[in-house]
């Protein structure tokens, strides 16, 4: 009856000293969720780096064409349609890549929910712009929401909610990505 006992035991570890000597259960298998924010943490990479750059053709790109931007930080509420709206920041990436200003942007989230191909992200961004001097013009946090779909492989903002603004404590206390 021992050896039964130990046969059994031997039977029903095997696959796990198996799968330990090959390695595979130290490795946590890759979970559709890390896959979707290590994409995203992608996208949030190019989007900073296309406002560093002035790469004003690299960040409109980052848009799904029929996005709608929200803003509710300031006293004029108002949506618009992302073609309206960049036109309006073209300047300011004109601007930077000509050297005249240098702008940076910045992210951190308190919130990540999706699926492979649609995701819902919050948090808050830092941007910071300053002259050819070093000289600050504008600096600050605002929370955010950004509603983005995949397309072709491609993450595209479809929605972008500029919402309140954010201290610098909210800022630290967030986590970078």
């Amino acid at each position: 009856m021992k050896h039964l006992h130990i046969f059994v035991l031997v039977v029903l570890l095997s696959p796990v000293i198996s799968l330990s000597a090959c390695g595979q259960i130290s490795k946590p298998l890759a979970t559709a969720d890390s896959v979707r924010i290590a994409e995203l943490n992608a996208y949030w990479e190019v989007v900073s780096r296309t406002v560093r750059e002035g790469d004003f053709e690299g960040y409109a790109a980052t848009y799904h064409p029929d996005a709608v931007c929200v803003f509710t930080s300031g006293k004029n509420k108002r949506t618009a349609p992302i073609d309206e709206q960049l036109a309006l920041w073209k300047k300011d990436f004109m601007d930077t890549k000509s050297g005249k200003t240098k702008n940076t942007v910045e992210f951190r989230f308190t919130q990540r929910v999706g699926d492979p191909t649609s995701a819902h992200e919050t948090g808050i961004f830092y941007f910071t712009s300053a002259d050819k001097d070093g000289k600050v013009l504008a600096s600050g946090g605002v929370y955010f929401e950004s509603l983005l779909v995949k397309r072709n492989g491609v993450w595209l903002a479809l929605m972008e909610y500029q919402k309140t603004r954010a201290s610098q404590e909210e800022w630290d206390a967030l986590k970078k990505p």
